[in-house]
């Protein structure tokens, strides 16, 4: 598990938790009161990390590289999983897998970012930033399942779309538009959750649905805090501040009617509770499903675009 600064004293106690067992188990000494109170001390410490976490550090868990990712979530939380690949104009796009499958027994088209989990899957998927056949492939997805309606489920978790020569050069920008132009026009429900860092447009492509939802220690914003920085300080040093500026966090975004709900992670964050954390999202997924799959298409369209547009007014 990377580090993260903040939990170096809950991590120190974790290794020393540890040490003792491996000495227990060679010894006829019991030591397991020791390792009872040295664990309730972690969870102490977590409870107390955890409530209060800034949201600098908030943007340090989001990012976290144990933090379940959309594979993890599909092989959990969906059955007969179908990949479907290419936008049938360039390339299949890996950063933005999706596909058919069901959900517990319901059919869903889900798809969503995969940043990849060691250095060859991360490349694999290019850090889960899509290029714009990943977002065209994106709007095949949807309107195939608008067309035999199938409500649709997007994880997020991306720092942005790719911002390469060659995606610029293929229309990144119409892509994502056109994309966002999409999600509004289909029919049939579409459930999104950040999973862990929600960056610009890469993530509003997939994620203009009608009931947006993000894990309590993810993040959601325009520009990441680094790029913030860059602008108004001239040095990504502020990111810190950038990232208390830009209200980023779950909380400020529910706060700000921004997004649907916020969905509790386990103590010590999702990286620490990975099986815990997917049947969360998918409890609150079925939640939101059984709510809109009574509503007509029309009612669909028009209450998301109410929502949208309801968005910043006083």
């Amino acid at each position: 598990m990377s580090q993260l600064d903040f939990e170096k004293p809950i991590l120190e106690l974790e290794s020393k938790i540890s040490e003792l067992r491996n000495v227990e188990g060679d010894s006829k000494v019991n030591i397991a009161e020791e390792i009872t109170r040295m664990q309730n001390k972690v969870e102490r410490l977590l409870n107390q990390t955890y409530s209060k976490l800034s949201p600098a550090q908030k943007v340090q868990v989001a990012r976290h590289q144990n933090r379940p990712h959309y594979v993890d979530y599909v092989e959990r939380m969906i059955d007969d999983y179908t990949p479907l690949a290419g936008d049938r104009n360039f390339a299949e796009d890996y950063a933005l897998p999706g596909g058919l499958g069901r959900f517990r027994g319901q059919s869903v088209v889900i798809m969503g970012q995969e940043r990849g989990h060691d250095t060859e899957s991360r490349l694999h998927h290019n850090f889960g930033m899509a290029r714009p056949e990943g977002y065209r492939k994106a709007q095949r997805l949807m309107k195939m399942a608008d067309h035999f309606q199938i409500p649709i489920v997007t994880l997020v978790d991306t720092a942005g779309a790719y911002p390469g020569m060659g995606a610029e050069e293929r229309g990144q920008a119409e892509a994502i538009a056109k994309s966002i132009e999409t999600c509004l026009n289909v029919g049939v429900p579409i459930i999104s959750i950040i999973l862990g860092e929600g960056g610009s447009g890469g993530a509003i492509a997939i994620a203009t649905a009608d009931r947006v939802y993000m894990l309590e220690h993810s993040i959601y914003s325009v520009i990441s805090p680094e790029g913030c920085a860059s602008i108004l300080w001239r040095s990504a040093d502020h990111a810190n501040e950038a990232a208390a500026a830009l209200k980023l966090t779950a909380q400020d975004l529910y706060q700000h009617k921004i997004i649907d709900g916020i969905i509790k992670e386990p103590i010590g964050g999702a990286h620490r509770g990975k099986k815990e954390t997917i049947d969360l999202v998918a409890n609150q997924i079925e939640k939101a499903l059984k709510e809109l799959s009574p509503w007509t298409p029309e009612k669909i369209k028009k209450e998301r675009a109410e929502k949208y547009l309801a968005i910043g007014r006083a």
